[in-house]
């Protein structure tokens, strides 16, 4: 496989790291959107937060949680915006999961998660509730 964090994670190619469990590995992004900004990622390629064993998903946000310490008390920012981008439509770029964990500064230029996308939905949110739900009780049934 031809998967750049998958060799970030065997270690065939260097990064920056600046965190390290059994089943993930923190490092800073190479092309930062912030000062600090890091990606947390799975060791064992998985494209999707639905592909993640119950057990990598803890391991994933603890990982996400040491770095948004390790980077607060050795940035002191005013604040961290946590995202992943799944998918193309979403903006991913490297097909195997990653959390970007982005320390934020007051007057950065930068916006909330919210000003990603502003595209709702004209289905009115009880109809929409609806879909999801029986989504969801079609899926246990089957």
């Amino acid at each position: 496989m031809d998967c750049i964090f998958c060799k970030i994670a065997n270690k065939e190619m260097d990064a920056l790291t600046i965190g390290e469990g059994d089943l993930t590995i923190t490092f800073l992004d190479i092309f930062p959107h912030a000062k600090g900004h890091a990606v947390v990622i799975p060791k064992t390629h998985r494209e999707t937060v639905g592909d993640l064993t119950k057990e990598e998903l803890a391991a994933l946000f603890s990982a996400v949680q040491d770095a948004v310490q390790l980077l607060g008390h050795a940035l002191q920012p005013d604040g961290f915006t946590i995202g992943i981008n799944q998918g193309k439509a979403a903006g991913q770029a490297v097909p195997h999961l990653h959390v970007h964990v982005l320390p934020r500064f007051e007057r950065d230029g930068g916006g909330s998660v919210h000003s990603v996308v502003n595209a709702p939905s004209e289905e009115p949110l009880a109809e929409l509730r609806e879909k999801i739900v029986q989504s969801k009780q079609k899926k246990m049934v089957g």
